[in-house]
């Protein structure tokens, strides 16, 4: 998957969460992501994190933080 794909909907599912109650929204995205990203998927996203992979679109910060949380819980 190109990595603007990834991060488009890693930000999708951001946008939504940061939209409920709480302040538990990173938690609540990295756990949507463990539970419906392939593994393969997940490691392309640390990928983006670290600069190995880049394109045109960027992490939200949202988004940023819940693969940070996902990638120390792994």
């Amino acid at each position: 998957m190109s990595p603007d794909k990834l991060v488009y909907m890693a930000n999708q599912i951001a946008t939504f969460f940061a939209t409920q109650p709480g302040d538990d929204q990173a938690k609540r995205v990295a756990a949507h992501i463990k539970d419906f990203w392939e593994p393969r998927m997940r490691a392309q996203l640390f990928a983006v994190l670290d600069g190995h992979e880049t394109g045109a679109v960027v992490l939200s910060p949202l988004a940023r933080r819940a693969a940070e949380q996902l990638r120390l819980a792994a």
